[in-house]
């Protein structure tokens, strides 16, 4: 554990110093921690730990994400139906005529399951590749809000393109609505990756506080946390954005009452505040300034300290990577003054790069974990089109999953993780993750138990449940209420803020000052890694395979869960130590000031 610690010479000078307590015929040191405010590691040990107060500029960029979602969701919930389900009996925009709302699904462009699921998939790979353009764009020419705001207008301009793929002209000819579909997807997301990897560490470093000692109105001494104020910042930004989720309720009746083009539009009028919002707190924000290229400078020093080990026989190198000196190659103090031009950084900065990459190597076990989420995200949306409706879009029920992290979030924050401090229970972001791992197994092994049900209860036992028709072309569904697929949505929910949310707040407090953003896009490339995974799996993300691939993803999930607990738990113990990371003011790059590059406050 970091600490401060001091002695004093002799008991005979009676010299009192900071960071040491002298006791007459006897010498006692006190042991403070690092960074803080004159905390113990004693009291550290020994005191409840509470939150701050949380800042008023992080609800506001709260907000910015809420509305951000809202039209993420509210677009990207309803392509299943738009690209999959043909236009229903009468209509050209895709609504479902009065008559038929009791069973009917609205529809547009008739591509099928497959293709509608690769479509979707592209997207979400595409949205959370980019966060590393925004970090770039971020760390060395604009700052967080700047990037923020600029691509901001890029979603909306992406927004306006997708409403005019839904209208009926366009819809007229097919062809022409999927280039206009995928053009916007294209636009959206890069606008909606560039901020992705921006909002998320603005948020938190909004807060400033340090660790320190409070007595409560109630006479008792607490430890005020900033690790737990940072953990409360991320669970209620995360409550955010699935606030922003719901808006996919909207946007499921619009499309089946009014088309598409006004379920559509709706979401790009909301969009219209994001400016206002950034606007109203631009002289608030603690902003950070560019700080110089940080992603392409810590993709150099892997890439020098990889060079110069590199073998293709895989043992090899791994033997190679464990070994201890790997970084030395890319320190300057390994040439004694005759360092190559290209290495532009210090000593300091190789080794945030080396204990980054120990403290962030959680991430690499997430994309299981998001091909688990991505079933919820469109897969059983075509599970329930199989299901009784009863005037239920079929796209409406995967609002249960930001409903159900709305409700369980100020649990957690509130009841949950204080009861379990109180106990002196340490359910660390570790074990979090973990169970996270193990919720979301469950899910998947719940959905496996539906599909062979529904398969089994079809009218059309030879024919996919979701086309399953009457003869005047509507649904013909299996006897089970939709409403019993809300489960898997559910615990979903539950283990996203197990291990989504934890890995958010992993991300910033494992991350150097000046490395957060690119901490995050690494956090965040493991969607794009589930993705890519997902299209290698789009043979088998088909209706009447369904069962066996929940299930698979059910028993993986489950395996993982132990695997990462136990590769991981050792890092349980260097908590604190990970956390402090980087929260000096130096800046590591040779040549600049030391303090240079730290957030400023209303510049």
């Amino acid at each position: 554990m970091a600490a401060v610690e001091k002695k004093a010479d002799s008991v005979d000078e009676k010299v009192l110093e900071s960071g040491s307590d002298i006791v007459q015929g006897d010498l006692t040191t006190t042991h403070y921690v690092e960074n803080s405010e004159g905390v113990t590691e004693e009291e550290l040990a020994t005191l409840r730990h509470v939150r701050d107060k949380m800042p008023w500029t992080a609800f506001l960029i709260a907000a910015v994400e809420f509305a951000e979602r809202w039209t993420y969701y509210g677009t990207t919930n309803l392509y299943g139906n738009y690209i999959r389900a043909k236009l229903p009996p009468g209509s050209r925009d895709g609504h479902v005529l009065p008559a038929n709302r009791g069973v009917g699904v609205a529809g547009a462009l008739g591509q099928g399951q497959e293709r509608a699921f690769a479509i979707r998939t592209f997207n979400s790979f595409f949205v959370y590749v980019t966060p590393f353009l925004g970090a770039i764009i971020a760390d060395t020419k604009w700052g967080r809000y700047k990037t923020i705001s600029v691509f901001s207008i890029v979603i909306f301009l992406g927004h306006i393109i997708l409403v005019g793929s839904a209208t009926p002209d366009s819809l007229a000819k097919p062809n022409t609505a999927l280039g206009l579909l995928i053009l916007s997807i294209f636009v959206m997301a890069i606008g909606a990756g560039s901020i992705k990897s921006n909002v998320s560490p603005m948020i938190a470093e909004q807060y400033q506080g340090k660790l320190r000692k409070e007595t409560l109105p109630s006479g008792e001494t607490v430890i005020i946390s900033p690790g737990i104020t940072i953990q409360s910042i991320y669970l209620y930004f995360y409550m955010a954005i699935n606030f922003g989720s719901t808006g996919a309720i909207s946007a499921s009746f619009l499309a089946r009452d009014h088309g598409y083009w006004v379920a559509f539009l709706v979401p790009t009028c909301i969009f219209a505040t994001v400016p206002a919002i950034l606007w109203i707190g631009r002289k608030n924000y603690v902003k950070t300034p560019p700080r110089g290229s940080i992603i392409i400078e810590t993709f150099r020093v892997i890439r020098v300290c990889v060079g110069a080990r590199w073998s293709w026989n895989p043992v090899a190198f791994y033997k190679e990577v464990k070994r201890e000196g790997f970084w030395d190659p890319a320190k300057p103090s390994t040439y004694n003054g005759k360092a190559p031009e290209y290495i532009t950084w210090d000593d300091d900065f190789v080794g945030e790069v080396h204990r980054t990459m120990l403290a962030c190597k959680v991430f690499v076990f997430f994309p299981i974990f998001w091909l688990c989420y991505s079933q919820i995200d469109g897969n059983l949306g075509t599970v329930a089109a199989g299901m009784t409706l009863k005037g239920t879009p079929n796209d409406l029920i995967q609002n249960l999953n930001p409903i159900s992290i709305i409700i369980m979030v100020p649990i957690f924050e509130r009841v949950i993780y204080p009861l379990l401090r109180r106990w002196g229970i340490n359910f660390s972001p570790i074990k979090r993750i973990a169970m996270g791992f193990f919720v979301a197994g469950l899910a998947m092994v719940w959905a496996a138990v539906l599909e062979h049900y529904l398969y089994k209860t079809s009218p059309c036992p030879n024919h996919l449940p979701s086309e399953c028709e009457t003869a005047d072309g509507n649904p013909n569904a299996a006897p089970i209420n939709v409403w019993v697929v809300s489960g898997p949505y559910i615990l979903v929910g539950m283990a996203e803020i197990f291990a989504s949310i934890t890995s958010l707040e992993y991300a910033y407090t494992k991350a150097p000052q000046r490395m957060k953003s690119v901490v995050m896009a690494f956090a965040q490339l493991q969607t794009a890694i589930a993705s890519a995974l997902n299209f290698a799996l789009t043979s088998v993300n088909v209706e009447d395979k369904f069962q066996w691939l929940f299930a698979s993803f059910g028993i993986t999930a489950t395996i993982f869960a132990g695997i990462f607990y136990f590769t991981f738990r050792e890092l349980d113990r260097a908590e604190l130590e990970l956390n402090m990371i980087g929260t000096g003011g130096r800046s590591g790059f040779a040549g600049e000031a030391e303090g240079e590059g730290r957030p400023e406050k209303g510049t």
